[in-house]
Parts: structure tokens; C-alpha cells; sequence
């Protein structure tokens, strides 16, 4: 062996001890003596599934017993005609919280949970960008400026993972990254009692940008997804990559509050949940893979953790499938 493919070799594993000896450090977190579960509520969902909002949201409470919220004023939603607004599911998600003394991320802008991630109502969607923005600025204000004295509201939740180009590119276009900016000034202006929680894919995310601009990051956890062609696919990502990614952007940021914001717990589909026989629902995200996943983010070592897909466990449970329901009722309480 001659001595330059010998020290190639040595460098080689020098450089591989010490990306490991890295790994290794920046793995490190704490386990949480106890996880605190949230949930996120998605007032369009319940419209695919053919629910009532307030029924399944009062459920989400006093039957789960659920104490710590995402929720969401889409733009389509609370705006459906130009200047004129209609809040009356989120007052009523709101001062619900409010009555059990729960607390609330509320999140605001065009792009926000649940495909297809960015909300737009129709009267705006042929508006030039520009337009847009200026009508988003007055959304904004107004949801803002109504909420910020309730007691519930723990943090603003700007746009949803908004790096994430890759996803409903279609819909969003390219991220305006310095419109992402502005908002969150603006509705740090609005509240400067409260801090701003910017989010990113956990499974694609760099995370750089969400954990550079919010004062709080979240992210998401999908373990399965499906492909017509490959079928079930899961994440190739261990929970320990979470840990080093966070602790990567402390390094790099500073530590900020860092919570899992979006575990998912709901079948991966192609195609509405109502258009899918049960039997293939179940395959995909039944009792078992629940708790697989459960499992899974609890290695991810998150003390916060808001579970994703309530809505269809109440769906379920209407057609004679509690047992996802009950899976998440013994988190909550």
C-alpha cells in the first residue's frame, strides 16, 4: 500500500471519527421528565369531513381534555369577500379556550396548515402580487389587533412553514422572504407582549430561516408517507436528528424555545379522506402505527409536542372506529 493511499485512508477516518464525535455531542438533550401534548384544530378540515366545527372543537376539550391549541385564522376563512370579515368560528375556538383555561398558538398569513397551505380568498386570487401583500397587511392587523387582549394567546404563529418551497409550490410560489420578515415585524408591532413562532418541515427543512426569524421554532414530525408506486414509504430520519439539527441552530442562533408543533397522526393520502375506504385508512394510521409514532417523537426528546389529525380520530369514531380517540384521550389526560 503506498504511503499516499495510506494517509488518504487515515484523513478519511480522522474526518469520519470526528463528524461522528460531533453527532455524538450535538445528540445530547435531556429526556423531559413529563411531554406536554397539544393539538393542532383545523377549522376547513372539519369542513372536508362533513363535521361540525364547533361540535368537534368542543369535543377536542371537554371530551380529550386538551389544554394547549393551534389555531389558525385562514385568510379564505375569516376575509371571503374584500373587507369584509367573518370571525365567528375562531371567537368561538377563542373564548372556548378561554372558558377551560387553555392557551392558544394562533397563526396568521397566507400560508397556513392544511393543504393547500395557502389560503387566498377567491376575490384576491387574481389580484398582482403587490395587491396581495397590501390586503395580507390589512388581514393581518385585523386578526391581530382582535385577538391580542385575550388571555388565552401564548404565541403568534407566522405563516406555516414557509422555507418550505418544495411543497404546494403551485399554490405559494417562491417564499418573499423579506415579506415574511415585515410580517413578523408587523405583528411583533402589533403584540409586543407576545413572541412569534415561525415553523419548518422537519423531514425536508434546513430550518436556518425559521429558527434565524421566529422567537420560538417549531417543527414537524411525518414518519409514514405513501406512494402510488412504492406504496408505504417511512422516514429514513432517527429521532436523534432532530436533537442535532436543534441543537445545530442554538450553535449557530443562540437557544431559542424549540417545540414539535405538527406530529402527524392521520393517514398519508392522495386523495380526500371521505373519497378512501376505511380498511385503507386504518392500514396506513391505525392503533399500532399510532403508538409506533407516539414512540418515535418521544425519542426526538421534545417536552412540547402538538399532535396532528384530531379531526379524523372524531371522524372515525362516528363511523365505529373510537380507538384513536381513546389512543389520544389517555395522552391528554
Amino acid at each position: 500500500m503506498s504511503s499516499r493511499f495510506t494517509k488518504i485512508i487515515l484523513a478519511t477516518l480522522s474526518v469520519g471519527v470526528v463528524l461522528g464525535v460531533c453527532v455524538l455531542i450535538l445528540a445530547r438533550k435531556p429526556v423531559p421528565e413529563t411531554i406536554t401534548y397539544g393539538i393542532s384544530f383545523n377549522t376547513p378540515y372539519t369542513h372536508e369531513l362533513g363535521l361540525d366545527t364547533r361540535e368537534v372543537f368542543d369535543a377536542f376539550i371537554d371530551d380529550l381534555g386538551v389544554r394547549h391549541l393551534r389555531l389558525a385564522a385562514h385568510w379564505n376563512i375569516v376575509e371571503p369577500e374584500q373587507d369584509s370579515y367573518d370571525f365567528s368560528e375562531i371567537d368561538y375556538q377563542v373564548h372556548g379556550a378561554e372558558r377551560v383555561g387553555a392557551d392558544v398558538i394562533f397563526g396568521v398569513g397566507r400560508r397556513l396548515p392544511r393543504w393547500p397551505e395557502c389560503h387566498v380568498p377567491e376575490w384576491a386570487s387574481e389580484l398582482s402580487w403587490e395587491e396581495q401583500k397590501e390586503e395580507i397587511r390589512t388581514y393581518i392587523i385585523t386578526t391581530v389587533e382582535r385577538y391580542k387582549d385575550s388571555p388565552a394567546i401564548l404565541y403568534w404563529q407566522v405563516e406555516n412553514e414557509p422555507y418550505l418551497g418544495v411543497f404546494a409550490r403551485e399554490h405559494c410560489g417562491a417564499l418573499d422572504e423579506a415579506f415574511l420578515e415585515e410580517e413578523i415585524a408587523l405583528v411583533r408591532s402589533l403584540d409586543p407582549t407576545r413572541q412569534i413562532l415561525v415553523t419548518d418541515s422537519g423531514n425536508l427543512g434546513t430550518w436556518n430561516g425559521a429558527y434565524k426569524n421566529g422567537d420560538v421554532f417549531g417543527t414537524s414530525v411525518y414518519v409514514y408517507f405513501w406512494n402510488p408506486d412504492l406504496g408505504k414509504l417511512k422516514t429514513i430520519l432517527p429521532p436523534w436528528t432532530y436533537r442535532v439539527k436543534d441543537n445545530f441552530m442554538a450553535l449557530i442562533h443562540g437557544r431559542k424555545q424549540s417545540v414539535l408543533i405538527e406530529l402527524s397522526l392521520e393517514p398519508w393520502l392522495l386523495e380526500p379522506v371521505t373519497a378512501v375506504d376505511i380498511p385503507t385508512q386504518y392500514e396506513r394510521m391505525g392503533p399500532a402505527v399510532f403508538r409506533e409514532i407516539i414512540a418515535y417523537a418521544q425519542e426526538t426528546r421534545y417536552d412540547t409536542q402538538y399532535l396532528w389529525g384530531g379531526e379524523w380520530w372524531y371522524w372515525l369514531k362516528g363511523h365505529g372506529k373510537p380507538a384513536l380517540w381513546e389512543q389520544a384521550k389517555e395522552l391528554f389526560n
